[in-house]
């Protein structure tokens, strides 16, 4: 009777929690169904732009990151009651939109350099550093106005209707990111690859590269008013070092990836899942740290060395959505790669069940742990958990979340 009880009064609580949550989870996996199958449809460009896939999957962690921890920022100042629905200066939202398009162009401009020096060192073939600059700086732009949009759509709605945006941004950033990314990434990709005039891809990279630094001087050479810290200038400062760290553990996911293409592409349904497996564990982390930031900030959440009731609720809480929703991905995935291919290829249901499930607990008994330090040691180096959290953890978990998937699609197949 007791156990019952408390099991039901768990449910009960969190009720809200449990609603919104899975709801958001089910459209954002859903959504990278779309993104995977785009993917899997994309081999030609996949095979002829050398490190493609490494380019991907840190565009698409990277997008997340920077929106999603716009996301976390905007939820918090809700919770505290120091949001405006309002684009003028010194408010919030438009400190958070500005730094957002400026932490896009920078970060863009750094992954383009950085993932090119990785291809040219991992030998994965040859292609300029220009090209691969400008499809990532070009790509990472169209697709972060979109986000922009997103985010702002989501903060207004939820705002009107007094919602926990912790609950949803999340999930609805990253597939946000998963499905505009790939494809901005491949249109400048099928520009490279079709209009191969290197001089005219120079120019272009060279005036993404002004407009960069232009943002950037203009936001960082603003008078301060009032005596107030300038909030832009403060988020860009704070989450750059962090977003530039994520980067690398970003990049390692595509690496790992990339050292695999051949096998998931023998594979299709693995491609097709990959995108929504990611996604899943960006997503629950990105919950989970949300939630766990607006605690700090309130003070609902001590900083303690080990996690205590309140913390191990929401763990308990992260388990129940990623066993409904890891379950949801492997089911969607077949019935895909059923519809599209005609079966699974030579992988059996079960086998494709049962990667998805281990890999996606395996992947949440890490992420829980992980998301609750993080935003404990934000907080004892006084910094914004909602700045570094989901940066840290959304990142940490691409790679963790690649090399697990791999790793026990490896021992299984």
């Amino acid at each position: 009777m007791g156990s019952s009880t408390a099991v039901s009064g768990f449910f009960g609580r969190n009720k809200a929690v449990f609603k919104m949550g899975l709801a958001a989870l089910f459209i954002a996996a859903t959504a990278d169904l779309f993104a995977g199958m785009f993917l899997g449809s994309m081999e030609t460009y996949i095979l002829a732009i050398p490190g493609m896939m490494v380019l991907v999957y840190s565009a698409i962690g990277m997008r997340g990151n920077i929106f999603g921890a716009m996301g976390s920022r905007l939820g918090t100042s809700m919770h505290m009651g120091t949001f405006k629905m309002s684009f003028k200066k010194d408010t919030i939202l438009r400190a958070n939109i500005e730094s957002s398009i400026g932490l896009t162009f920078l970060i863009s401009l750094a992954m383009g350099v950085i993932g090119w020096a990785i291809v040219a060192i991992f030998d994965f073939g040859e292609i300029s550093i220009a090209s691969f600059v400008f499809i990532s700086m070009l790509g990472g732009l169209m697709a972060g106005i979109i986000l922009l949009g997103v985010n702002i759509l989501i903060a207004k709605t939820g705002f009107k209707r007094n919602w926990d945006v912790d609950n949803i941004t999340a999930p609805l950033i990253a597939a946000a990111g998963d499905i505009v990314t790939m494809p901005m990434l491949f249109i400048c990709a099928w520009f490279v690859v079709n209009y191969p005039d290197q001089n005219i891809i120079n120019i272009l990279t060279l005036i993404l590269i002004l407009v960069t630094v232009v943002i950037l001087v203009a936001i960082f050479t603003r008078k301060i008013v009032h005596g107030r810290k300038d909030e832009a200038k403060r988020i860009i400062s704070q989450s750059t070092p962090i977003l530039l760290m994520c980067l690398l553990l970003d990049i390692a996911a595509g690496v790992v990836i990339e050292g695999n293409t051949e096998d998931l592409i023998v594979l299709p349904v693995l491609m097709i899942l990959m995108p929504a497996f990611l996604n899943e564990g960006n997503a629950l982390s990105g919950m989970l740290t949300s939630r766990l930031s607006s605690m700090l900030h309130l003070g609902t959440l001590r900083v303690s060395r080990f996690p205590g009731k309140n913390a191990s609720e929401n763990f308990f809480i992260t388990y129940v959505l990623a066993a409904v929703t890891y379950a949801y991905i492997g089911i969607i995935s077949i019935i895909a790669a059923m519809f599209i291919m005609g079966g699974t290829g030579d992988i059996s249901v079960i086998k494709v069940i049962g990667i998805v499930l281990i890999s996606g607990m395996l992947t949440t008994t890490v992420l829980n742990l992980l998301s609750y330090y993080v935003a404990v040691a934000a907080v004892r180096f006084d910094l914004d958990p909602d700045d570094h959290s989901i940066p840290i953890t959304s990142s940490s978990m691409d790679l963790i979340s690649a090399a697990v998937l791999i790793g026990v699609m490896l021992m299984l197949i």
